[in-house]
C-alpha cells in the first residue's frame, strides 16, 4: 500500500500584512531558505531610506517581499513560476516567449493581490 501525499489546494498561510514582523514570519514559513536574502534586503532598504531621507525604499522592500510571499504561499503558483523561470533558458524562442508571458502574469497577479485586487 502506498501513501499519496496531497498538496493543499489553497494558500499555506493567510496573506500577511505588509509589515516587517508579518513578512518575516511569512518568509520563515513559506520560503525559509530566503531569510538571509530577506534580512539583507531589509538592511539595504533601511540604509537607503536613511541616506535619502525617504520611506520609499522601505515601502518598496515591503512590496517586493509581499509579492514573493504572495507567490510562495500558493505552492502550485510558485511551482508554475519556477517552471517558467527555468524555461526562459530554453534554446527555443517560442518556449522562452511563453515562459516570459507566464512569469509576467504570475508576478502581475501577485502585485494586484497585495494591492487589494486593484488592476495594475
Amino acid at each position: 500500500m502506498t501513501v499519496q501525499h496531497t498538496e493543499p489546494s489553497g494558500p499555506l498561510i493567510p496573506k500577511p500584512a505588509l509589515t516587517l514582523p508579518a513578512l518575516r514570519r511569512a518568509v520563515a514559513t513559506v520560503a525559509p531558505s530566503r531569510l538571509p536574502e530577506f534580512f539583507d534586503d531589509m538592511q539595504k532598504a533601511f540604509v537607503r531610506a536613511g541616506d535619502e531621507g525617504s520611506v520609499t525604499p522601505i515601502r518598496m522592500f515591503y512590496r517586493h517581499w509581499g509579492v514573493i510571499v504572495e507567490i510562495d504561499r500558493h505552492p502550485q503558483i510558485a511551482r508554475r513560476l519556477r517552471t517558467a523561470e527555468r524555461a526562459m533558458d530554453s534554446e527555443h524562442a517560442a518556449v522562452r516567449e511563453q515562459a516570459i508571458r507566464e512569469a509576467g502574469e504570475i508576478v502581475r497577479a501577485a502585485h494586484r493581490e497585495i494591492e487589494g485586487g486593484r488592476p495594475t
